[in-house]
């Protein structure tokens, strides 16, 4: 069976501190060197109720998201051609 290289488990980490961060309506608990390393990656900013994600930050939580989505309809795909289903619709592009 040939599988795809999985996401590195630093990355999914990183997407949920992301993901939890945008979706905070409030202030978003973050432990301190997590922030810290954040900030200095310019992934988020302080701001007066807690962190919130820069535009690099955005982009990178987004980049993250589509590369989990990409991994699993490329490990559905992978197994439907091991399955013998030749009929495995290809995406346009």
């Amino acid at each position: 069976m040939r599988m795809i290289d999985p996401i590195p488990l630093e990355d999914l980490a990183l997407l949920d501190v992301l993901q939890q961060i945008s979706q905070a309506s409030g202030s978003t608990p973050v432990e301190t060197e997590m922030a810290r390393r954040l900030i200095e990656s310019a992934l988020v900013e302080e701001h007066e109720e807690g962190v919130r994600l820069t535009h690099a930050g955005i982009a990178l939580c987004k980049s993250l998201q589509h590369r989990v989505a990409a991994d699993k309809l490329a490990s559905q795909i992978i197994e439907k051609r091991e399955n013998g289903d030749d009929g495995v619709r290809s995406l346009p592009g």
